[in-house]
């Protein structure tokens, strides 16, 4: 079990990035329960996450700086985006690799969405999709580098950008 200390940023999957504002004790059933008291960045709503089902429900930390060269090799990385499929079986593989919480699976979305983007006109649920994984990511990567969400956001549009030029030259 993740043990968090009040101050930790964590994430809880599909709901983002949050920093722990404390341990609630309640009475659940006539035992005492602790919970985690997360407060999530983009929108300040708070969760109560019991302590006993941390691994449960997914909750973890951030990944460490060490990690982020990951992130930019699978962003980076020329696997195809799998376009054959229907956009509906499309969204559901890519919704749930957002559920897990792993930020390598929610940068695979991200990179095969922009690129099928490319292709052709996302569906409405797929443009909501790429904004919610770009969100994820943006706000993981900037507190584990330490950066400005707006100086990260600046840096995968590059990424972007040079990944979609190369496709266009090849």
């Amino acid at each position: 079990m993740a043990i968090f200390k009040v101050g930790d940023n964590a994430v809880y999957p599909s709901h983002g990035v949050g920093v722990v504002r404390g341990v609630q004790v309640k009475e659940v059933g006539g035992s005492k329960k602790y919970f985690y008291i997360l407060q999530l960045h983009h929108n300040g709503s708070t969760i109560l996450i019991p302590t006993d089902k941390v691994k449960d429900v997914g909750l973890r930390a951030i990944i460490s700086e060490k990690e982020v060269p990951k992130i930019y090799r699978i962003l980076k990385s020329k696997d195809e985006a799998t376009d054959a499929q229907t956009w509906n079986r499309r969204y559901r593989e890519y919704m749930e690799k957002i559920k897990t919480g792993s930020i390598f699976e929610i940068a695979e979305v991200l990179r095969d969405l922009y690129r099928l983007k490319f292709d052709k006109d996302l569906s409405f649920g797929e443009r909501k999709m790429l904004d919610t994984a770009k969100s994820l990511l943006v706000k993981e990567l900037s507190l584990a580098q330490r950066l400005k969400e707006e100086d990260v956001e600046d840096e995968l549009k590059e990424l972007f950008e040079i990944s979609l030029d190369l496709q266009t030259d090849a």
